[in-house]
């Protein structure tokens, strides 16, 4: 069952129209002010326009998302669309009698479109929020939730929670119901996760066939990270004591619970045993190099390499030189290569 909150709005048909009328005019006036005009300058006239044209303006767009030379990032959408603006929508996703708290963040122009869902990790202070703004911006909309028992959504939070209400959400925004109030395209759903979320992503795309596109920012291997130290006991309670620290908005177990659910578990929580079924998605990876918090050799080359390994169809990664854990220093850097990389390589209807 979904719970749905009034909307709250702030809009856009091509941002070639401008241009193109701009084109119209000159033609006008130099065919009725200056008739002697060269016809080279009239058929250089029309050809720009022509080209304008087969580029796609004239047609509508969703947020200018495929506007050359619009930057999601840094720019708003133009012009605004005050049929279809963009707008956010609080809801509820219900799962076994516990209600995740969820906002989507719609896109303008009429769509349907694609559509990002946004993880968060463990415990999610970092919310990627800003990331949301520059995807929608770019004419996707996000859907952004806290999964049971973190941050004030009902339940109780174990990791395998994490990956039912991945599939829970994903299987609610496509029904039709759902999918034509937010104006979603069902058949294009991309997830998007960071640290645990990275993780969530990683083996929800593996899991989830409506999924296509998957993209892990300083993704986890938390199932790899707990076998990796199942044979001492000291690191055992070093990760039991280190989840119990960071636990602050979470309910329902202790650091010594959430470990040996992991344990219980291993193969399904280590990123790199999906690696046969994530080769047939399209995956981004992005890593810091400075992070301390999931470090490369240990999260990210490993999870590479095994994608590699299993001849991944679509794969790009890349390590940013000066981001840590949250990308504190590149946000601009990441938002721009997560919103460009979604527009290339999962925009498109196919």
């Amino acid at each position: 069952m979904l719970r749905h909150v009034p909307r709250l709005g702030v809009g856009s048909w091509g941002i070639c129209w401008g241009a193109i009328g701009r084109i119209d005019r000159t033609m006008l006036a130099l065919m009725t002010t200056s008739p002697r005009r060269p016809v080279s300058t009239r058929i250089g006239l029309l050809l720009v326009l022509l080209l304008l044209l087969s580029a796609g303006c004239g047609r509508p767009l969703g947020g200018s998302g495929g506007t050359p030379g619009f930057d999601p990032v840094g720019e708003d959408p133009a012009p605004f669309d005050r049929e279809f603006p963009p707008l956010i929508a609080e809801t509820i996703f219900d799962l076994e009698g516990a209600g995740m708290n969820a906002i989507v963040y719609e896109a303008q122009g009429l769509g349907p479109h694609p559509t990002v869902v946004l993880l968060h990790g463990f415990p999610g202070n970092e919310k990627n929020l800003d990331l949301a703004q520059a995807i929608r911006r770019g004419g996707w909309n996000v859907v952004f939730f806290h999964y049971r028992g973190s941050w004030g959504s009902g339940g109780q939070f174990p990791f395998v929670h994490v990956l039912e209400d991945v599939a829970r959400v994903v299987e609610a925004i496509s029904l039709p119901a759902f999918a034509t109030a937010h104006r979603i395209d069902p058949t294009r759903i991309a997830l998007v996760g960071h640290s645990m979320g990275g993780f969530a992503a990683l083996v929800s795309g593996a899991e989830l066939e409506t999924v296509d596109c998957v993209v892990s920012l300083a993704g986890g291997n938390i199932g790899g990270l707990a076998k990796a130290m199942r044979s001492s006991p000291e690191q055992v309670a070093m990760m039991e004591e280190t989840l119990d620290g960071w636990s602050g908005p979470l309910k329902g177990a202790s650091g010594a619970e959430w470990v040996a659910e992991l344990a219980a578990d291993l193969d399904r929580f280590d990123t790199t045993t999906h690696a046969d079924a994530l080769g047939q998605k399209r995956l981004l990876l992005i890593a810091g190099q400075r992070d301390q918090v999931t470090p490369v050799a240990l999260h990210h080359d490993p999870m590479v390499a095994a994608l590699r390994a299993a001849s991944a169809a679509s794969l790009d990664v890349e390590v940013f030189a000066q981001a840590d854990h949250s990308f504190s220093g590149q946000r601009i850097a990441l938002a721009r290569r997560v919103t460009r990389w979604l527009e290339s390589n999962c925009g498109a209807s196919e």
